[in-house]
This record gives C-alpha cells, sequence and structure tokens, in this order.
C-alpha cells in the first residue's frame, strides 16, 4: 500500500481501467515485478481486476487514494511510510530501553528544519485528522457557539472543515510560527481566510487563544503526564464560560482489549520520549480535575474518539456531551483465520 501511494498508482487508474502494459508505463514499474504487484494489490481488496485482465481502482481506493480528489488519504500514507514504517524494526529495542527510535525524540520542531521534512509532516496530519475533522464538523452542536481554535493546527485541516460547515463560526488555528505559511496556503486554497486566522505561538510557554471552544487533536498522546495536565489547565483558562474543549486521540477503550489504539499506544513509544494513547476514563479523569464540570465522548468514525469537557455557563445550558455508557461503539471485526 505504501509504495503504490508513492509511486501513484491510484491517480493512474482514476480515468478508468487499464491493461498490465499501460499501467506499467503510466506508474514506471519494471515489468519483472508489475504483475505480481498489482495482483497482490487486487487479492488485497485495494485495486479490481477484471475478465479481460484490466486493473481498475475499488470504490474506496477511488475516493481516499487519488490525488488531488477531496477526501484524499494519501499524505497520510506518505508520512507513514517515510517516518513509522521503518521505525517499528527497532520496537525491540524500544519496548527494552523506554526509549524512542527516531529522530521525532528531540521534538516536533526538528520536523521543520527542512521544506520536505516539513510538507511531508503537515500532508500528513492533514491525511490524519480529515474523517475525524468533518465528523466533528457535523456531531457537535456549533450552533451554539460563535468562536473556536484548533491548538496543534498544522496546515488547518480541522478549522476548515469546521468553517466550511457552519458559515457563522470564525475561528483559526494555533501553531508554531514556521507553519503559517502552510496555514495560510490551504485556507486560502478552501476560500476561508477572511474567517480562520493562524495564532503563533508554543503552547509550552505561550497562553492559548481565547474562544469559544478549543480543540486539540493528535495533542495529549504526544506527552508525558505533566505535560498533559498543563495543557488542559491553559485550555480551561482559555475558554470563555459555556464553551467547550474537544479532545482527540486514538483512544484505548477501557477494557484494553481493541487493537487499534494499543498498536498506535506502541506507536508513541517509538516515536516520543513519553507519549502514550490513554483511555476515556484516564482522559475524564483529568478534565475534571482541570475543572470541567461535564465530560462525555464521541466516535469519531475513524479510529479516533473525542472527549468533550463543558466548562460551565449559559451556552452550556441545554447540552451535555454523552456518556461512555451512551455510546454505540462500532462492531469490531475479526478477520477469520
Amino acid at each position: 500500500m505504501f509504495a503504490a501511494v508513492e509511486l501513484d498508482l491510484f491517480t493512474a487508474l482514476a480515468e478508468g481501467p487499464l491493461e498490465l502494459e499501460m499501467l506499467i508505463r503510466r506508474t514506471g514499474i519494471h515489468e519483472r515485478g508489475a504483475r505480481d504487484f498489482f495482483d497482490s494489490l487486487a487479492a488485497l481488496g485495494v485495486l479490481d481486476r477484471d475478465a479481460a485482465g484490466r486493473y481498475s481502482n475499488v470504490p474506496e481506493s477511488d475516493l481516499y487514494l487519488v490525488r488531488g480528489r477531496p477526501a484524499y488519504l494519501g499524505g497520510l500514507l506518505m508520512h507513514l511510510n517515510e517516518r513509522h514504517y521503518h521505525n517499528w524494526s527497532s520496537l525491540t529495542r524500544a519496548l527494552t530501553t523506554g526509549e524512542p527510535q527516531s529522530a521525532l525524540g528531540t521534538g516536533y520542531s526538528g520536523l521543520y528544519g527542512d521544506a520536505h521534512s516539513q510538507d511531508l509532516f503537515l500532508a500528513g496530519m492533514t491525511a490524519g485528522s480529515l474523517v475525524a475533522a468533518r465528523t466533528i464538523a457535523t456531531k457537535f452542536p456549533w450552533g451554539r457557539y460563535q468562536t473556536f481554535v484548533d491548538v496543534g493546527t498544522a496546515q488547518g485541516c480541522v478549522p476548515v472543515e469546521i468553517a466550511r460547515v457552519h458559515p457563522h463560526l470564525r475561528g483559526g488555528g494555533f501553531d508554531l510560527p514556521a507553519v503559517k505559511p502552510a496555514f495560510a496556503m490551504y485556507t486560502r486554497r478552501h476560500g476561508l481566510s477572511d474567517r480562520l486566522q493562524f495564532y503563533p505561538g508554543d503552547f509550552f510557554v505561550d497562553p492559548l487563544p481565547e474562544s469559544d471552544v478549543l480543540i486539540m487533536g493528535r495533542i495529549l498522546h504526544n506527552w508525558d503526564h505533566a505535560t498533559r495536565t498543563m495543557l488542559l489547565d491553559k485550555a480551561y483558562r482559555a475558554i470563555l464560560p459555556g464553551g467547550a474543549l474537544v479532545i482527540y486521540d486514538p483512544l484505548i477503550d477501557d477494557e484494553r482489549r481493541r487493537p487499534h489504539a494499543l498498536l498506535s499506544s506502541l506507536n508513541m513509544l517509538i516515536e516520543t520520549p513519553a507519549g502514550s494513547e490513554y483511555t476515556w476514563s484516564d482522559c475524564r479523569s483529568w478534565m475534571i480535575r482541570a475543572g470541567f464540570g461535564e465530560v462525555g465522548i464521541e466516535p469519531l468514525g475513524d479510529m479516533h474518539s473525542a472527549v468533550i469537557g463543558i466548562k460551565m455557563g449559559s451556552a452550556a445550558d441545554g447540552w451535555r456531551p454523552r456518556e461512555a455508557a451512551e455510546v454505540r461503539w462500532p462492531k469490531l471485526e475479526v478477520p477469520p483465520s
């Protein structure tokens, strides 16, 4: 899959089925491994091969892996391929030492040291947040609020998806100053520069922007408990009375039975000095300690779930987030052995 996205195979098939020889020419793949490669992808279910031997995208590949499509997630796979895939060969070393096995162990600012690294990382963050952002845009009661800020915004995927659906909202994204040009380009491309602004800063030293709603997506899992507590305290101070904090990460279920977040937590072991995933109950207790009066949970349609905390006040009257017991979790599908 990583190789197919890197070779832009799915974009080559965007206009319709291709025979083997034409697909080889379109992708630049050597003929020695081409047929086995394409047939392997068909066997995995991400390509289709008809009776005449022509290859085509399956609907999911056509939707998510054709470059330039609104739901394109290829940036995430490119990011995982270049930054994460090779690091997993060091899992044993990470488990025995407790130390990160990637350059990310030196801090996120290092990702912005050159244009290629920055573009790869920011595009990966956009693709990784897209499904969650669209769910937050439609499920959260934005009609009760006027302003919002996405903390650690990268290109601005989350603010863009929310602002597209709710024209009454104004807001923006908070991130390191180096990210500002990418944010400006992304919001301008979506025609939202007039309603979304960039807030430069470092959340270790600077206060967070004041707003009705703050969003922290894929933030808390990068840090240790003390840093998480500090960020939640800052968020509580920045949110206006009646406002809300929306946190999303790949939450570990309280019974620790579902694999996706557990594997993601091992990835944080490999990638960061002290990061990990955490359970819904952990996050709820941290938010209550920070002062949030109502805390609930909302699955976001992918591996992420949102934990929503309310800073009590008039704007919150008549609405409360759901408790975990009220949430209908998607059934965990186990493939046949």
